[in-house]
């Protein structure tokens, strides 16, 4: 018998974190605002706290839903189901449980992929697509992310975030992400990441969301195959354009399915949300203001995966939709 749905909540730990209980798993997440629904989704080994400095301005729009994905930050670890369907499935129960219908869903590298997963499993639930750096677009990605699918890499992590040193390892690489390099932009958030593998729960966590999704040759789940889904629901995609983990190239994908808006960031890496967040919150009001929510209709989805190809539709996106690269 599969395990039953309940609400456990809202339950706080002394921050803007609250707890519901889904499939006996605790799910943490955040949520604050009003108006209509924004989901956030983080990346790999991050959790809700990577949107900190847009979750505020954000909210005086939107209600804001920011969860810990399931095996990062407070949610539960179990050896579960990591694969990214299995992530949408749980984005749509915890909407269901708070009472959301439908949502614009927003993802951050891993989160971006969910972001489309969950698009692709529940089009009638979304409105929009938001795509920040995300992973899915293609086969190129950081060598560091592709080792946690070798082979004994469990290990050598383990060893390489003891005690003895992994204070003297994280505090170097937070030093160094306040040089003005761009190779180290990414690192203070890199540094959160590997204390985080300390922990051997969430260890396994992130290697076996990895695992569902790459080798060490690279990302060989994508949704490339299906993007031309995606001219049905207006899609934003920002890159920063010193990604160094996920390639800026990536967003070449949007521009040839002439996706609604294509931003790419200078002097932003691959958390351009952190990097410059006033400009992520202005592009991304400004798209929800230009562009409709999508309306589901199964007669239109029908058509188009029998073509396999975009039907003539009135709602579709014009062929020359721009690309823009916000200059400063």
């Amino acid at each position: 018998m599969a395990p039953t749905t309940a609400y456990a909540g809202p339950m706080s730990d002394g921050d803007d974190l609250q707890y519901v209980t889904v499939h006996g798993y605790r799910r943490a997440y955040r949520m604050t605002g009003s108006g209509p629904a924004l989901l956030l989704l983080h990346g790999l080994g991050c959790d809700s706290s990577t949107w900190d400095r847009v979750i505020a301005p954000l909210a005086e729009h939107f209600t804001v839903i920011a969860p810990d994905l399931l095996g990062h930050g407070a949610s539960a670890k179990p050896d579960a189901d990591y694969s990214l369907g299995g992530y949408a499935n749980g984005m749509r129960d915890l909407l269901t449980i708070l009472g959301i219908d439908k949502v614009t869903v927003a993802g951050h590298s891993l989160g971006g992929g969910v972001a489309m997963q969950f698009a692709y499993q529940f089009p009638d639930r979304t409105e929009r697509i938001v795509l920040v750096s995300a992973g899915g677009l293609g086969r190129e990605v950081t060598p560091l992310i592709r080792f946690l699918t070798v082979p004994g890499s469990g290990s050598a992590i383990s060893l390489a975030t003891r005690r003895p040193w992994r204070r003297l390892v994280a505090g170097g690489l937070r030093g160094l992400s306040r040089s003005r390099l761009t190779a180290t932009r990414d690192l203070g958030e890199v540094a959160r990441i590997y204390e985080s593998m300390a922990d051997p729960a969430t260890r396994r966590a992130v290697q076996r969301v990895t695992g569902h999704v790459m080798d060490w040759r690279g990302q060989y789940i994508t949704m490339t195959d299906r993007t031309y889904l995606a001219t049905i629901v207006p899609v934003l995609v920002i890159w920063g354009a010193d990604d160094l983990v996920i390639p800026v190239s990536h967003a070449q994908v949007a521009r040839d399915q002439k996706w609604s808006d294509v931003h790419v960031l200078p002097g932003a890496g691959h958390f351009p949300h952190r990097d410059r967040p006033d400009d992520v919150v202005r592009i991304l009001l400004e798209f929800v203001a230009s562009h409709e929510p999508a309306t589901y209709r199964r007669a239109t989805w029908r058509a188009m995966l029998r073509r396999g190809a975009q039907p003539a539709l009135d709602s579709a996106p014009s062929a020359d939709s721009p690309t823009v690269t916000v200059a400063g």
